[in-house]
C-alpha cells in the first residue's frame, strides 16, 4: 500500500533525499535533521551580526541565515565571515534574499548557501488577478529561468547550495491567478524552480514551503514530496511554521505544523520561528528533533487498507460521525482535563472557570470533563461541567460518567449511564471491538497508545475504523512523564496534532505523571486544538521571529498588541516586521500591523491597506481604534 508522500503510514522510516553539500555540514541523505536560526540584527552592521552569529552558533545551531536585502548586505558577508573564522567558527552561513536576484549573485560567490523565494526573485506580488495565454505563461517561465540560471551558474562555481523557499503569504500574482491561494499553488510554485534546476543538472538545493497556517503547511509539503517523485526528485526538505509567534503559542503551533510531518519521516532540517531571541529557538528545535530520534525501533503496527475516499493527506476531511451527546457530529473536540491529586480543589477551579453568582461557569477555554480518577469529592457550589471517574460500581451521580478499559467492559452495564468512556489501544480493535462499538452507540473509545511511533498507531485506529464504516467519535488520549513544561508542550503538539490536521479525533485528553496543574494541561491541550485550526478559543497571533529587514522592536511590540488584544476570542492579529511575507502571510487574518520603514506602520483590515506610514509610537493605540470602528471589539471582563 502506497501512502503517497511518505514511505509507510505504519513503519517509521526518514524520507530518502540526496545529499546536499553545505559547507562542511552536509544535509540531507542519511545526516540527521539539522538546526538553523536567523539573525534579526542589520547585517551591516557586522560586529552585532556577528555577535549574535556566535550566540546562535553557541546554542547548538548547524546554520545561521543572515538577512541580505542589498548587494551591499551581501558584500557585508564576506567581512562577516571572515571575522567568523577568526574567531573559530566555521560552521556554513545562508544569505536570505528577497526581490533582489543581484543580492543573491553578490551572496552565492561569498558563502555557502542562498536562499531565493519563487515569490519575488522575479515574479512579483500586487494582490492583482492576472490571466495568462499559455504562449504568454510560457514566457513569464523562460524569463524566470534566464534570472535563475545566472544564480545556477555562479553557484556551481562556487559550490554554493541554494533554498528554494516558497511562503504562502508570497506566492506571486501569476501562480495565485492560476492556482489560488493553495497548497497546489505553493507546490507549483517550487516545481517550477526545480525543475529549471533539474534542466540544468544543478542538485544542491534544499526545498521549503512555509506557512504560518499549519494546515496549509502541512499539505504542501506532502504534495510536495508527492509531486517531486513523480518527476523522480528528492531534494531534502527545510520544514517550518512561518510567523507562529511567541511563548508557549509559538512553540505548539510550530510543533503541530513540523511535529506533523518529522512523524512520517520527512524534513532534513528545521527552523523554528519565534519571535523571540534567535537563539531561543535552538533548544526548542533541537528538542523536537530529539523527539523522532531512535524511533525507527518502534513495536511493529498492523498495516491498515487505505482509500482515497477517506484518506486523503493533501487536503483537510474531518472524519464523519454520529454524536454521543456533545461529542462528535459538527461539533468542536471536546477537552478532558485531568483533576486527580488536587488539593486545592477551589483555587484549580478557579483558574479552569469563572465563579460568579455563587457558580462556577464555563468560559471559552473551560474543559468539558475533568477526570477524578478514583477520587470523589464534595463541592459546595455548583459547577458547568462534567466529570470522568473510574468506574467501581458507586452510585450513579448526574454528570458523572464511569471510564473502564476495554477488557474490562463487561463489568459495566453501558445501558445505565447516557454515555460511557471505554480505553482501548489500537491492537484491541479485532471483530469483538468493532461489533461492540457498533452495538454501543454511547460508548466513546479512549484511544490508547505506548508505541514508540504513537501518531501512526493511532492514526491507523482510525483508517480502520472507516474502512469497517464505524462513525463512533474517539477521543484521542496521550500519556507523557515530563517535568519540563516546554518539552511536555513540544511532544503533545506534535502527537496530538498530527492526527487532528487529518480530521481524527473528537476529544482531546493529555495525561502526564510529571508534575502538571489542571490549567497548565488545559492550556496546552486549547492551544493544541487551535494550533491545528479545529477549535478556536483565543485570539490568533500570527507574528514573525523578526530579521534584519525589521526595523521596530517586534518583540516589545507584540507583546503591546497581545496584552491589549488577547481578549479578542476569534480574531487573527498578524504583526509583521516587513513587507517581504506581511500582506500576504497574514491573508487570512482579520487585521494586520505591517513595518513600512524605520518607526513607520502600515495598518490592514484583512489585505486593504487603511492607515499608512503611522508613526510607530502611536500605531497599537490606532490599532485598537481600527478594531472598534469595525464593531470586532468587545470590552475585557473583570
Amino acid at each position: 500500500m502506497k501512502s503517497l508522500y511518505c514511505n509507510s503510514l505504519t513503519k517509521y522510516e526518514r524520507l530518502k533525499t540526496i545529499e546536499v553539500a553545505i559547507g562542511n555540514i552536509p544535509l540531507g541523505g542519511t545526516n540527521p535533521i539539522r538546526i538553523q536560526s536567523m539573525t534579526n540584527t542589520l547585517t551591516k552592521d557586522i560586529e552585532a551580526t556577528v555577535a549574535q552569529t556566535i550566540r546562535i552558533f553557541d546554542a547548538g545551531a548547524d546554520y545561521v541565515r543572515i538577512t541580505t536585502p542589498t548587494p551591499k548586505d551581501a558584500e557585508a558577508l564576506e567581512a562577516i565571515k571572515a571575522e567568523l573564522n577568526a574567531k573559530g567558527y566555521h560552521k556554513p552561513l545562508v544569505a536570505d534574499v528577497h526581490f533582489n536576484p543581484r543580492a543573491a549573485e553578490t551572496a552565492a560567490r561569498l558563502i555557502e548557501k542562498v536562499r531565493v523565494n519563487p515569490g519575488n526573485f522575479v515574479d512579483s506580488k500586487r494582490f492583482q488577478h492576472v490571466e495568462f495565454t499559455e504562449v504568454a505563461y510560457a514566457q513569464e517561465l523562460a524569463k524566470i529561468e534566464e534570472k535563475l540560471l545566472v544564480l545556477i551558474n555562479i553557484c556551481k562555481e562556487k559550490g554554493t547550495s541554494l533554498r528554494i523557499g516558497t511562503n504562502h503569504g508570497s506566492l506571486s500574482d501569476r501562480i495565485m491567478s492560476r492556482y489560488g491561494d493553495t497548497p497546489d499553488g505553493m507546490v507549483e510554485a517550487t516545481m517550477e524552480f526545480l525543475r529549471i534546476c533539474v534542466k540544468h543538472h544543478f542538485y544542491r538545493a534544499v526545498v521549503s514551503l512555509k506557512s504560518s497556517n499549519t494546515r496549509i503547511m502541512v499539505q504542501a509539503y506532502r504534495l510536495l514530496v508527492y509531486k517531486m517523485s513523480l518527476e523522480g526528485m528528492s531534494f531534502p526538505l527545510h520544514l517550518g511554521v512561518t510567523e507562529a509567534g511567541e511563548g508557549e503559542d509559538g512553540r505548539i503551533k510550530s510543533a503541530v505544523g513540523m511535529g506533523t510531518l518529522l512523524a512520517d519521516g520527512l524534513g532534513s532540517t528545521i527552523r523554528v520561528s519565534l519571535t523571540e531571541d534567535p537563539e531561543a529557538e535552538i533548544p526548542v528545535a533541537q528538542a523536537l528533533a530529539n523527539y523522532f530520534s531512535g524511533r525507527e525501533n518502534h513495536d511493529a503496527i498492523e498495516p491498515v487498507e487505505t482509500d482515497s475516499l477517506w484518506f486523503k493527506p493533501f487536503e483537510y476531511n474531518r472524519r464523519q460521525t454520529g454524536f454521543v451527546d456533545e461529542i462528535g457530529g459538527v461539533n468542536a473536540p471536546v477537552v478532558i482535563t485531568d483533576f486527580r491529586k488536587v488539593n486545592a480543589h477551589k483555587a484549580a477551579l478557579m483558574q479552569l472557570f469563572k465563579f460568579r453568582d455563587g457558580r462556577y461557569s464555563k468560559t471559552e477555554r473551560s474543559p468539558e470533563y475533568l477526570y477524578l480518577g478514583s477520587e470523589e469529592f464534595e463541592l459546595e457550589h455548583k459547577i458547568e461541567t462534567a466529570f470522568i471517574y473510574d468506574f467501581d460500581n458507586r452510585s450513579i451521580k448526574p454528570n458523572h460518567f464511569p471510564l473502564v478499559s476495554f477488557e474490562e467492559r463487561s463489568a459495566l452495564d453501558a445501558s445505565a449511564f447516557r454515555k460511557v468512556f471505554i480505553e482501548i489501544t489500537y491492537k484491541q480493535l479485532n471483530d469483538v471491538a468493532i461489533a461492540y462499538f457498533a452495538e454501543h452507540k454511547n460508548a466513546v473509545p479512549v484511544l490508547l497508545t505506548e508505541n514508540l511511533n504513537g501518531v501512526a498507531e493511532q492514526r491507523a485506529f482510525f483508517l480502520k475504523l472507516m474502512a469497517k464504516s464505524i462513525d463512533t467519535p474517539v477521543v484521542v488520549k496521550r500519556t507523557y512523564a515530563e517535568s519540563a513544561n516546554e518539552l511536555l508542550q513540544l511532544k503533545s503538539a506534535a502527537d496530538f496534532g498530527a492526527l487532528f490536521l487529518d480530521g481524527y479525533g473528537d476529544g482531546i485528553w493529555l495525561d502526564n505523571l510529571g508534575e502538571s496543574q489542571p490549567n497548565k494541561l488545559n492550556d496546552i491541550a486549547f492551544g493544541i486544538l487551535q494550533a491545528a485550526r479545529v477549535r478556536v478559543s483565543k485570539t490568533e497571533f500570527i507574528s514573525c521571529p523578526s530579521c534584519g529587514r525589521t526595523l521596530f522592536d517586534l518583540q516589545e511590540t507584540s507583546a503591546k498588541v497581545r496584552s491589549k488584544t488577547e481578549h479578542l476570542k476569534g480574531l487573527k492579529i498578524a504583526v509583521m516586521g516587513c513587507i517581504v511575507n506581511g500582506p500576504g502571510e497574514m491573508a487570512d487574518a482579520d487585521y494586520g500591523y505591517v513595518g513600512a520603514g524605520k518607526g513607520k506602520i502600515t495598518l490592514y483590515k484583512g489585505k486593504e491597506v487603511v492607515e499608512k506610514n503611522l508613526p510607530a509610537e502611536h500605531a497599537v493605540d490606532t490599532l485598537v481604534a481600527l478594531i472598534k470602528s469595525n464593531n470586532d471589539w468587545i470590552e475585557k471582563e473583570d
